[in-house]
């Protein structure tokens, strides 16, 4: 049975698919209220407790002349400094920080045998989630509505661990980054199956802040094989933790938005409501779409 939370997210997703499909036609809220059914007054009040800012306010975010606008800003600020030292926003360098312990060589090669992995499910602002951890830290988040499939999809990554739904410590800290509340937030680990270029472009993810957008290629100059953005791709598709990890924040050099493992929709939600909170809290460096 869906929460009002996922019930919420999906007529939020809806609306996001169609301003992103339309933005170049500048839907107004009218348009967009008819097309999950709702009323205007009501689908305003509703987008506006999602995301934190207005309809229309939201399509600047997501259209390519803003996201163009962010990847060419090339100024020092705020945001760069917290790019350099890997932190994930200007005004949480002292709340978060994420870091990452590589699987060893045998964990990797038998897939996980012996590893004991404990896994919960949550709803999250961008739907219901599967978190997943070892006694080291979180090895898994993935965006999915049916809980059989994600723990399907979570038991062929480590086809020899054994499972327990179970949720810990190290999956409440990860879960904490969904909370308005972000002075819970502490260190968060993750533990990840992975070889050492994904892991080194897993790594390079981390230092992309909150309300920023990178390319392909500049992810690929980040780790020093600038002629390697299609196998950056590919390790930043293989991602095994959504969100924390923010492979979102990766976008085509042409200011599109690109693929994602859990969805295209989803991904302009995020990159949407990451740059409402920045706006929110102050942050806004970028200045107007």
């Amino acid at each position: 049975m869906e929460t009002q939370a996922a019930l919420n997210y999906a007529r939020i997703a809806k609306a996001i698919d169609y301003i992103q499909q339309n933005f170049r036609q500048q839907p107004n809220l009218d348009e967009v209220a008819e097309k999950v059914h709702l009323s205007p007054s009501h689908f305003q009040r509703l987008f506006t407790e999602w995301a934190g800012t207005s309809p229309k306010r939201f399509l600047q975010y997501i259209s390519v002349e803003y996201a163009k606008q962010l990847l060419s800003d090339r100024q020092a600020t705020l945001f760069d400094t917290a790019f350099e030292t890997g932190l994930s926003s200007t005004s949480r360098l002292h709340d978060l920080f994420v870091s990452i312990e590589g699987m060893t060589p045998a964990e990797y090669k038998n897939g996980g045998k012996e590893l004991v992995i404990n896994y919960s499910f949550a709803e999250s602002a961008f739907g219901s989630i599967i978190v997943a951890s070892t006694a080291k830290g979180v090895c898994y988040m993935a965006f999915e509505e049916d809980e059989l499939k994600a723990l399907q999809d979570l038991q062929v990554r480590f086809p020899n661990a054994s499972f327990h739904r179970k949720l810990d410590q190290m999956q409440q800290n990860a879960l904490f980054i969904f909370q308005n509340d972000w002075s819970r937030l502490s260190e968060i680990k993750l533990h990840l199956k992975g070889t050492d270029f994904q892991l080194k472009v897993w790594e390079s993810l981390l230092k992309i802040p909150m309300g920023r957008l990178s390319t392909y290629g500049s992810i690929a100059e980040s780790i020093g094989s600038p002629a390697a953005s299609r196998a950056v791709g590919t390790a930043i598709g293989s991602n095994p933790v959504a969100f924390l990890i923010p492979c979102h924040r990766v976008i085509q050099s042409s200011g599109i938005f690109g693929g994602y493992m859990w969805g295209p929709t989803r991904k302009a939600a995020i990159i949407g409501w990451e740059a409402a909170q920045m706006e929110r809290e102050g942050a806004g460096e970028y200045g107007e779409a």
